[in-house]
């Protein structure tokens, strides 16, 4: 009835190489959107990540002992570069992806044994590494394509990004700055900012970054260009994933339902100030993280029920810090945060066995 091998058994790969590459492919839609409002930069910050970061993988585990050609044919390392590529401005300088690069595969996941044996999702570990040690760099996102008077080429986005002027010799603050009234923050941020300012939607809303149309209406603030595009295409990434039995349902669900929950009330509380709990979900990195980020099948719960109570973890904390924490998004910290959780949440969740 069942196949019985000897002892020793060898592990396979084959089954994590799938599920890698699946996700991989899942993220490539959002990838060519965000490209596409956003320019070159994010394709070179793809490059330069996924390069160094096989390049540090087969470098520390040789020095390690291990067969680095069988963990590199894992994919692990390429996903992780991936996720943390996407996830900085397209235009930050080479160092940056570089150094969070580094954090992510040695602090994030060689330092604990490799993967497997990491507590915490080794591509948030290097962003919020990044994110606390060089915030300058971190918020600097370029607007997009649609409000520049003369768009980024690739050679511009190169230039930007090694040497830090455009090849007509501006910097990114000085493209940015030829629009009246806009900065390089986020919409969120913007948001967040005005919000602490008294400032009232209507008001926030006026800045170029946000567009405006008749459908948009009931969302109180018009979504902002490029974001609410990004978002979708992740969300249908996600769906894919699910739908190809790669991630489950049950955190993307539990962390969504919670973050609508708690925004719809704070919205209904001031409905001038803050956004709608739809503008939430479409802003910042809600899909992503709830897709691809939280539920990271190695520091994520394990167990049918602990998934939910996880979802819900991230997705309060990811509320308290947009609302009321110090920076406009959250989704790093949240999953950082939740994660220390986990096995505290396997163990109060695990399935009775059968016969007790």
């Amino acid at each position: 009835m069942f196949r019985i091998a000897s002892s020793p058994h060898v592990h396979s790969t084959s089954l994590t190489t799938k599920v890698m590459l699946w996700v991989i492919v899942a993220m490539i839609p959002a990838i060519i959107v965000q490209i596409y409002y956003f320019g070159f930069g994010t394709l070179i910050q793809i490059a330069l990540a996924v390069s160094f970061a096989i390049l540090l993988e087969w470098g520390v585990t040789k020095l390690r002992g291990k067969r680095h050609w069988q963990d590199l044919s894992d994919f692990s390392v390429v996903l992780t570069a991936l996720i943390l590529a996407v996830a900085i401005p397209p235009y930050a300088p080479y160092w940056l992806i570089l150094l969070g690069i580094f954090c992510a595969v040695m602090l994030g996941k060689h330092v604990y044994g490799g993967l497997g044996q990491n507590p915490f999702n080794p591509a948030m570990v290097g962003y919020a590494i990044l994110l606390v040690s060089f915030p300058a760099q971190m918020t600097a996102w370029a607007l997009p394509n649609h409000l520049l008077l003369e768009p980024t080429t690739f050679r511009d986005a190169y230039l930007l990004i090694f040497q830090g002027v455009s090849s007509d010799g501006y910097n990114l603050h000085q493209l940015t700055s030829t629009i009246d009234g806009v900065t390089q923050a986020t919409p969120l941020d913007s948001v967040k900012t005005g919000s602490k300012n008294h400032f009232e939607l209507t008001q926030i809303a006026t800045s170029p970054i946000f567009q405006h149309s008749d459908w948009q209406q009931y969302l109180t603030v018009p979504m902002g260009i490029g974001w609410w595009q990004v978002n979708l295409a992740f969300l249908l990434g996600g769906l894919f994933l699910i739908w190809k039995k790669i991630i489950h349902w049950q955190i993307p669900a539990a962390l969504l339902a919670t973050l609508t929950l708690f925004s719809t009330a704070t919205w209904l509380f001031a409905p001038a100030t803050f956004p709608s709990p739809l503008w939430q979900l479409f802003s910042g990195a809600t899909m992503f993280g709830a897709f691809f980020i939280a539920t990271d099948p190695v520091t994520a719960s394990i167990t049918p029920k602990g998934k939910l109570y996880f979802g819900v973890l991230v997705g309060i904390l990811l509320y308290v810090i947009r609302f009321y924490g110090g920076y406009p998004d959250g989704v790093a910290f949240a999953v950082l945060l939740s994660n220390i959780c986990v096995p505290l949440i396997d163990h109060y969740t695990r399935p009775r066995l059968y016969g007790r």
